[in-house]
């Protein structure tokens, strides 16, 4: 199989893609940013045992290789294992120059990405995605943040990365669960932006849910692609990037509630993707057929299609605390069809029988 490429296009902070399998031990373009450097890798347990040795040939050429490990959850998405970063960057003296290699999910380029936003005031890092969620989303755009005990991501800054290194082969030993997140993600790029590529993911479903590597290169090329453009043409969300959001205002609200880490991310988004296009169809902009359909696919990647039972108010609290939000007061990527979604508030009314029909 072909390694497959892509840029994404900012000016001088543009960078390659690089998707296939086999990268993590061979990849020329990891190599030269390593070369002469102080080289911190930040990952955690479970991925340093199956990766962070095959990862060590690509920064043959570092001056010092440090290895960071972080707990492993989104529930240490969190100031202490941000300062666990500091720490050990600080104490073994890494300068202006280094550079942050983030090898996992998407916390662990989250959290590596804020660390390299902010310390020395901006140093390079690189995004080594090894879930699917984190393939064809998370490491892709320059969102880095943790979470507070109030809200998800919002404490963050915008830092784009050098290189993403999207090794398919690390898709093989995720869990059905780990899978079945990151296909929200890719549910949602089709949703948004490409009718087309969501039959496709429809179609193809079984193979991807079976991590037939042919199928998945292909997907995680076709998300990318999506995000890639949608990040060149408004890279600090302050227009049609926040449509990347489809989902998430609802998913965000359920992590948060339930406690980060009880639903995995993607989980959560695939339930709030059910809930945004039910508010759609409520307020006129959307299809019944299409709410259907959707919650088929969603149901069929494996992922939950209803919210837990909380009350309106406690589902509005929540979501009071977002990125998009204005004041205090939530605001929705609704879908007008496929292939084409806004941002808007919502009445109270819509948004109390949405939450009654989609959670519990």
């Amino acid at each position: 199989m072909t390694v497959r490429e892509l840029r994404v296009s900012l000016g001088e902070r543009s960078y390659p893609i690089l998707i296939g399998p086999g990268l993590l031990g061979r990849s020329d373009a990891l190599s030269k940013l390593a070369q002469g450097r102080q080289v911190a890798v930040v990952t955690n347990d479970t991925v340093a045992a199956l990766y962070e040795a095959r990862l060590a040939a690509s920064l043959a050429g570092a001056t010092t290789r440090l290895s960071i490990r972080l707990p492993d959850g989104e529930a240490y998405k969190n100031w202490e294992s941000l300062d666990r970063i500091f720490e050990r960057l600080l104490r073994e003296r890494f300068d202006r120059q280094c550079l942050l290699v983030a090898l996992g999910g998407g916390v662990i380029g989250d959290i590596t990405g804020f660390a390299a936003a902010v310390y020395q005031r901006g140093v390079d890092f690189v995004q080594v995605p090894t879930t699917l969620l984190a393939q064809v989303d998370s490491s892709v755009g320059g969102k880095t943040a943790i979470n507070h005990p109030l809200g998800k991501n919002m404490i963050g800054a915008f830092h784009q990365p050098k290189l993403v290194l999207a090794d398919v082969e690390t898709l093989r030993t995720l869990p059905p669960r780990e899978l079945s997140a990151g296909l929200a993600e890719m549910i949602k790029h089709g949703a948004i932006a490409d009718p087309g590529y969501l039959a496709r993911l429809e179609r193809d479903l079984a193979a991807l849910r079976a991590c037939d590597p042919a199928a998945l290169a292909d997907a995680v090329l076709r998300s990318c692609e999506i995000k890639a453009a949608v990040v060149a043409a408004d890279e600090r969300e302050a227009g049609v990037r926040a449509t990347l959001n489809f989902g998430h205002t609802f998913g965000h609200a359920i992590e948060a509630g339930l406690g980060y880490g009880q639903w995995l991310h993607g989980e959560a988004v695939g339930a709030g993707m059910v809930m945004a296009s039910d508010l759609s169809c409520r307020l006129g902009l959307l299809e019944a057929p299409v709410l259907e359909r959707l919650r088929g696919t969603i149901a069929a990647a494996g992922l939950p299609v209803r919210g837990p039972a909380w009350s309106f108010e406690r589902y509005v609290e929540l979501m009071s605390v977002d990125k998009k939000a204005e004041q205090g007061t939530p605001k929705f990527v609704l879908l007008e069809r496929l292939g084409a979604a806004r941002v808007q508030r919502v009445p109270d009314a819509a948004l109390r029988a949405t939450l009654s029909a989609c959670s519990g």
